[in-house]
């Protein structure tokens, strides 16, 4: 009977710690996760320091749930997969470290996983990859194009210049008195207004692939300082609405002039601020009417966020095209794909 390929995966790139258990690359055995939000809400952010000593503290029991409730021994693993990057230093070397400890004691191979090639693989739980595709990641640290010609071989055809979406939705959020993270209830609450500030579209024609969100993010603090100042009452639900409206024309402008010159067989939607229905809903209208030979796939709403399970799957490709790190391997905060 042949052994079960059986992938360990770490993740503590931020403010998860996620230890999961993947089988043949798709299938998720385990897939626990450990969040930081409380610890979080109050700052209105991500602490690194806070980040890192609840990395500590929880790690271990990540990793003894992981086993336990994929029902599997450390002989029963293949390999052992981490985020190495990119990420808060102090995070990242956590499950680094216990992913090097557990691969060293039980001599496993040592997979090294870039974090935004997890948030793509995310995806795979949903269905089969075919190539080329191409890679919208939206999340709180990072917002790119990504053109995947073939199995792990990734090209960034644009990225943020400044603010990430994400991180815009968590600052207008404060301002809105949204604890964070801010994104959901934003996305709600847009779907209750309507766009009736018509906030600035930056980059949506120029050229290239690229975004900036903090001109956008200006606007919105400058509207709504300027009419607390008159005493001017604003409706948060158009404000909302306006905000999301904006930011969603851009990606979605830019994703489909991409498809333009890129025509790939499916378009991938991954990261944080994928779970946005706005976005999801506009994505889906314009590849219909746009680009019906791509498909879209979304990963899974529960995978959106930082998991081990996407580390899991990406690691999966990784063993399988020889990638693999010596007992050196370090955190990469700014790791590039």
């Amino acid at each position: 009977m042949a052994k079960r390929n059986l992938i360990l995966a770490f993740e503590s790139s931020c403010d998860e710690t996620s230890v999961a258990v993947i089988e043949d690359g798709h299938k998720i055995l385990s897939n626990i996760i450990a969040t930081q939000i409380d610890s979080h809400k109050r700052f209105g952010g991500v602490v690194p320091e806070v980040a890192s000593r609840h990395h500590i503290e929880q790690v271990t029991r990540c990793l003894n749930e992981a086993l336990e409730e994929a029902n599997v021994t450390y002989d029963d693993l293949t390999a052992v997969a981490v985020t190495y990057g990119p990420g808060l230093v102090g995070s990242l070397l956590v499950g680094v470290t216990a992913a090097k400890a557990v691969a060293w004691a039980h001599q496993l191979p040592l997979i090294p996983v870039n974090h935004m090639a997890g948030h793509i693989y995310a995806a795979r739980f949903v269905s089969e990859f075919h190539f080329p595709q191409m890679a919208l990641l939206v999340s709180g640290g990072h917002t790119e194009i990504v053109y995947i010609e073939d199995e792990y071989h990734f090209q960034i055809l644009g990225e943020t210049r400044d603010d990430a979406a994400g991180e815009a939705y968590d600052k207008i959020g404060r301002v809105l008195g949204v604890t964070y993270p801010a994104g959901k209830v934003i996305d709600d609450w847009a779907h209750e207004g309507n766009d009736t500030y018509h906030f600035p579209r930056a980059m949506e024609k120029e050229n290239n692939f690229d975004f900036s969100f903090s001109g956008l993010k200006s606007a919105f603090i400058n509207t709504v300082h300027n009419a607390e100042q008159r005493d001017d009452e604003l409706n948060k639900y158009d404000l909302a609405s306006s905000f999301q409206q904006s930011v969603v024309d851009v990606l979605a402008e830019k994703v489909m002039r991409a498809l333009d010159q890129y025509p790939v067989d499916q378009l991938i939607l991954a990261g944080g601020v994928a779970a946005n229905a706005g976005l999801r809903d506009r994505l889906e209208r314009d590849i219909e009417t746009l680009h019906p030979q791509t498909t879209l796939i979304k990963a899974p709403l529960k995978l959106c966020g930082d998991n081990a399970a996407m580390i899991g799957a990406a690691g999966y490709v990784a063993y399988n095209h020889h990638i693999l790190a010596d007992m050196d391997l370090n955190a990469v905060p700014g790791l590039e794909l």
